[in-house]
């Protein structure tokens, strides 16, 4: 067996559609399906075709194939913006997938390709290691794109309660290291006892972690509406549909519930259909069909020249008390790197400066809300993706708030994949998250990740909830992830320099 795997690693296109055939089965772990055991197997089988790679070249191959599968199956929701006016975008669809995935399973074939120059014996060792490393290079590198990691996987088990610690990129590393370790146990390179007794620790530190005590949510603690207008994409700016949006969220802001009145409302991102102060009438009315509770909601504006995705709090008649800009933006969704360097050279139609896309905002923040609503961290759609955007803001906030637009992801798995990366940033941080989604899926979400309240995919209306109790500050919340990035570059780094002084 272990022969025919070496066979198979060195069989140029056999090898290659094998490897890219194990990284879309690893990719049935993520959200909607959440197959972690096949994702576990499949990444174990797919480690070992890398391990048992002739050269370091072929490993680095292999290693990109294996992730070209991985992301391209895990991220097929990418396509679902080129349908949204598919004559014009969508012959484009398959090619924006197959350059993402292809282009960021780089990372892991570099990592492979280190890793294949580590001695064999510990080599089951290094490449989940190098692997784990490229992850985190890929959330920073070129602003980052950290979505659909192998961590992810374990967001519905006891496991992913060990976030508060390592972050969802430390369940990732510990995952390719299991199935590191699970690829030497088949082959009896290690006893199946000790993978077993690993795999035991694992789940049993992940039980002891959800059975910690959560501090209870208080009986008189702030509630919460969060609107949903269900806008699809293809009709949320159509000038005939523009109004029916509007008058769904204001309906479902003036509704009397059960529970009586919310104490804040909070409308999704560009939910206000006006630029900011441009249409001060639509304002006043989504201003009093909330009253008396406070407004949040998602608004885009104009500041001179440029253009911001934006969330506005309004506490009352008038001017917003705080705007927050986002500072994350999406690249060629929301701007085009480097148009204001290329506009200074005659290429213009591309520049932020010169209203081509958005302009980011000064960065992460805290917000403050009046009476029992407290501090919290406002973000907008593809911010709650990355840890750092809620490290990065001065100071420890009660709770979090995402609003966003997930219509464009479609309605198969980018919009349970954004809410599985919500509900990680609670579990990490030990934060509550409130989420407002356009279509869906709108959520109150507590600290341990849990959902206790929510609005499913393509409803319309509004869901109240308790603003769950927040817990003491995490370890990940202090730290981040340098703990584990600094952990795995000592294993990486001894090996290498171990192998090279074999080598002399």
């Amino acid at each position: 067996m272990h022969a025919r795997m070496r066979r198979l690693a060195d069989a140029r296109w056999k090898g290659l559609f094998a490897a890219l055939f194990l990284g879309a089965l690893a990719a049935l772990g993520q959200a909607p399906l959440g197959f972690y055991p096949v994702s576990v197997i499949a990444f174990a089988l797919g480690l070992g075709l890398v391990l048992e790679a002739g050269s370091w070249r072929r490993a680095g191959v292999l290693g990109w194939a294996l992730a070209t599968g991985f992301f391209g199956v895990g991220w097929l929701w990418i396509v679902e913006p080129f349908l949204v006016d598919i004559r014009r975008h969508g012959w484009m669809a398959p090619f924006a997938l197959i350059l993402l995935a292809g282009g960021v399973a780089l990372f892991w074939g570099v990592a492979a390709g280190v890793a294949a120059r580590v001695r064999s014996e510990w080599r089951w060792l290094a490449l989940p290691a190098a692997l784990a490393l490229a992850e985190y290079a890929r959330g920073w590198a070129f602003t980052g794109f950290s979505w659909g990691g192998p961590g992810l996987a374990w967001i519905d088990t006891p496991m992913a309660q060990l976030a508060p610690w390592i972050g969802a990129q430390g369940l990732g590393a510990l995952t390719l290291v299991g199935a590191g370790a699970l690829y030497r146990a088949i082959y009896g390179r290690v006893t199946v006892a000790a993978w077993l007794a690993g795999l035991a620790v694992f789940v049993g530190l992940g039980i002891w972690a959800e059975r910690r005590p959560l501090p209870p949510t208080p009986e008189d603690a702030p509630v919460l509406r969060l609107v949903q207008p269900n806008a699809p994409q293809h009709l949320k700016w159509d000038p005939d549909w523009i109004m029916t949006f509007f008058e769904r969220a204001l309906a479902a802001s003036s509704a009397e519930a059960e529970g009586g009145r919310p104490d804040l409302v909070v409308w999704p991102e560009s939910s206000l259909p006006a630029l900011l102060g441009q249409a001060p009438a639509m304002e006043a009315r989504a201003i009093a069909a909330a009253a008396p509770a406070p407004l949040v909601a998602g608004v885009l504006r104009r500041d001179g020249a440029t253009y911001h995705n934006s969330i506005v709090f309004f506490d009352g008649p008038g001017e917003p008390e705080w705007v927050y800009d986002k500072h994350h933006l999406v690249p060629f969704g929301e701007y085009v790197p480097f148009g204001d360097l290329l506009s200074k050279v005659g290429i213009r139609g591309l520049a932020q400066q010169e209203g081509f896309g958005f302009s980011g905002g000064p960065g992460p923040v805290i917000r403050t809300l009046p009476g029992a609503l407290g501090d919290v961290v406002p973000l907008i759609c593809y911010e709650a993706i990355f840890p750092r955007d809620i490290r990065g803001a001065e100071g420890r906030s009660d709770w979090l708030m995402q609003l966003t637009n997930d219509a464009w992801f479609g309605t198969f798995a980018g919009p349970q994949q954004h809410l599985v990366q919500a509900r990680f940033r609670a579990i990490e941080f030990g934060l509550p998250l409130a989420r407002a989604a356009n279509t869906g899926i709108s959520a109150m979400i507590d600290s341990r990740g849990r959902i206790t309240a929510s609005l499913p995919l393509g409803a319309q209306g509004f869901v109240d909830a308790r603003l769950p109790a927040p817990e003491p500050p995490t370890v990940y919340a202090r730290w981040g992830d340098w703990p584990v990035i600094a952990l795995l570059v000592a294993i990486l780094g001894t090996l290498l320099f171990t192998a090279r002084r074999k080598t002399r």
